[in-house]
């Protein structure tokens, strides 16, 4: 059996990465919430501040420049943090009832996860979902086959989210992995990579499966191999920016990463 003698954990991301290719739930609820305000908001522009908590993640939408205008236009004023709690309060129902919808698994991911797990390796996860609707997902993907060892959500700890360290590091203390350089962080967002880097840890950046490009595990299938690159090189270039130290299509590429991490760690490197 394979085994690893530096690596101890990997600490993976939720929608995205994991369950929910092209991370459609947080999207298409936002989408939905300024839709009930008058304000029309494109995937395109919902996307822009994916991997943050979802209240940070509205204040930021409502900031991007076409939002703000529209808002400005709708309100006669600019958007303020009593609009961001009201939003947020419209979107907290609607993505723990919704979730479920695209809760489905990533093709492959979950059997990888369950090779790591074979070969020694602790399964620690954290999300930008706050707890409610992680207590509606965890028992989703556990009936189809998902259950790591830990799971944080973004308002668990008292510092907060991404793209702070704190939610990696506490899957760190739960898991009682000896040493933050033998964990790899694996993720679609950039708030995300700099979460795992900010950790000291090993970041793998997920493009295709992800935020960045948006698609459905159908729609990226059916594309043509010019078609995916013209999609991935984007999104590679958005991740490698924010420094991850590798960047795959999905999680099923990720066990030739982690023997190449490995390996660089028994050379004596570090991330």
């Amino acid at each position: 059996m394979h085994t690893y003698q530096h690596l101890e954990a990997v600490i993976f991301d939720w929608a995205g990465t994991v369950v929910d290719f092209g991370s459609f739930a947080p999207t298409q609820v936002l989408i939905d919430v300024f839709a009930r305000m008058g304000v029309p908001v494109s995937m395109a522009e919902a996307r822009v501040p994916m991997g943050l908590a979802k209240w940070d993640h509205i204040q930021a939408l409502g900031r991007l420049p076409g939002v703000a205008a529209r808002w400005q236009a709708r309100f006669g004023r600019p958007m303020q943090d009593s609009d961001v709690d009201a939003l947020y309060a419209e979107f907290m129902p609607l993505q723990v009832a919704r979730v479920g919808e695209y809760s489905a698994p990533i093709p492959g991911a979950f059997a990888t996860v369950e090779s790591l797990r074979a070969s020694g390796l602790k399964i620690g996860s954290c999300s930008g979902y706050p707890r409610v609707v992680m207590d509606q997902l965890l028992p989703l993907a556990a009936a189809a086959g998902y259950a790591p060892d830990h799971t944080v959500a973004t308002d668990d700890l008292p510092a907060g989210g991404r793209p702070g360290p704190w939610m990696a590091l506490d899957n760190v203390l739960a898991l009682g992995v000896g040493d933050v350089r033998h964990c790899v962080k694996v993720d679609d967002t950039v708030p995300g990579i700099a979460e795992g880097l900010r950790a000291g840890m090993w970041t793998v950046g997920l493009a295709a499966s992800g935020n960045a490009v948006g698609l459905t595990a159908d729609e990226w299938a059916a594309l043509s191999p010019a078609q995916q690159a013209a999609y991935r090189a984007p999104a590679e270039a958005q991740l490698r920016a924010a420094g991850a130290h590798y960047v795959v299509d999905t999680l099923v590429e990720l066990p030739a990463v982690l023997d190449a991490i490995e390996a660089r760690l028994a050379n004596g490197e570090r991330p």
